[in-house]
């Protein structure tokens, strides 16, 4: 049987099992990404949705469809292939504005229905091919609408996902009933994030969500992509997580390295592309910190007096704070290597007409505070520029 087609009877037959056991879930008071409660943000990551068209892909028993209609004030569509769970929607909640159930196929749909405003799928695009999934929600959404997507990550036996993109099988558990086995795409981070790339979309950020019991081994992935306009490709950046520092204010540096080869570029062990850099240790000077962190990372040799700061990056994420320092540096000795106990790594030169996707957010602003024209999409920040060649342009923290 074609894996799709495993996936439909399963969730027809826990559809039937449901039915016969009259459970409704309540209606959520906050967007729900994971399967437990209190986990990851709310309905905000969509943007304003009020009088916006939503698709909810798999939408279930119609429980996430009616809290955005009714808290929010979208205009949702649930998507639903499975008979039975579209009867549970439709019996309960057919009758709440701003909401209505469609059955069929989300590919197929999307191939005739007017573009929506932003798409979800809370657990439910694992169960279908990503190769075939994807290029529909891209044709299916306008340019620039968000698309959200809550995925497995680790399962309840602990593995961790696939490096490649193939199904496996996992198991849909009921309290009263046998498992039902079905074939899920659970894929690492990084290949989502390239197969959401292939087919037009800006990945600009992938967050782990954790189980409130620690010892918990489940674990969910939440993407929020957003849909590229018909417009040559500009290369993305995002950052490694939601999640602020403990301090009031982070200060940082990064270093751009310009070879014959392009611009050297590592990557972090959750998935960024960045330039060489770190955080300000007190009494450093940024020279100074530019100079330790290169080392640190790279391996490779500079002096104080190779480095030009380029001036101060100032943004703020969640409530810290965020300061960065761009510099270049002219000189420099030896190869870069992958160090002991770094977290970035993989340490390579890229050209400038082949930068990559999925460049740490810090890093992009430096590299677009030192050529604006480069084609690079990344939250703005403010830029302070220091006068060249000055001493008085050169700060220092203590």
């Amino acid at each position: 049987m074609p894996v799709e087609d495993i996936n439909t009877h399963a969730w027809t037959v826990y559809g039937q099992r449901q039915l016969a056991h009259a459970y409704t879930p309540p209606i959520p008071d906050r967007a729900p990404w994971a399967s437990w409660e209190g986990v990851g943000p709310g309905a905000e990551i969509l943007g304003d949705i009020a009088g916006r068209r939503v698709l909810d892909i798999g939408s279930g028993a119609g429980h996430h469809a009616v809290h955005l209609a009714q808290a929010h004030g979208a205009y949702v569509t649930g998507i639903e292939l499975s008979p039975t769970q579209h009867e549970r929607a439709t019996s309960t909640h057919a009758d709440v504005q701003g909401v209505q159930f469609v059955q069929g196929d989300v590919a197929e749909y999307l191939a005739q229905a007017e573009p929506f405003d932003a798409a979800y799928a809370i657990g439910t695009l694992a169960f279908i091919d990503p190769h075939r999934a994807l290029p529909a929600l891209r044709d299916g959404l306008r340019p620039d609408a968000p698309l959200i997507l809550s995925l497995l990550h680790t399962d309840l036996h602990g593995r961790g996902p696939s490096t490649e993109v193939a199904p496996r099988e996992q198991m849909i558990l009921l309290r009263d009933d046998p498992p039902l086995p079905t074939q899920m795409w659970i894929l690492a981070p990084q290949l989502w994030e390239d197969l959401l790339t292939e087919y037009g979309f800006r990945v600009e950020a992938i967050d782990l969500l954790h189980h409130p019991d620690e010892n918990a081994p489940v674990i969910q992935q939440l993407i929020r992509a957003r849909r590229l306009s018909d417009r040559p490709a500009r290369v993305s950046s995002r950052p490694r997580s939601t999640r602020p520092p403990v301090a009031h204010a982070a200060v940082g540096v990064g270093a751009i390295l310009l070879s014959e080869q392009g611009i050297l570029l590592g990557r972090h062990r959750r998935g960024t592309l960045e330039l060489p850099g770190g955080t300000v240790e007190p009494g450093e000077s940024f020279e100074e910190a530019v100079v330790r962190e290169l080392a640190e990372e790279t391996g490779l040799r500079a002096s104080s007096r190779d480095v030009t700061l380029l001036g101060t990056l100032v943004d703020q994420v969640d409530d810290v704070l965020r300061v960065t320092v761009g510099a270049v540096i002219s000189a420099w000795e030896g190869e870069p290597a992958d160090q002991p106990d770094e977290s970035v790594g993989d340490w390579q030169w890229h050209d400038f007409a082949d930068l990559p996707q999925g460049l740490f957010v810090c890093s992009a602003q430096i590299l677009t505070a030192w050529r604006p024209d480069l084609p690079i999409d990344c939250t703005p920040a403010h830029f302070t520029p220091f006068r060249t060649g000055s001493k008085e342009g050169r700060s220092s923290v203590s």
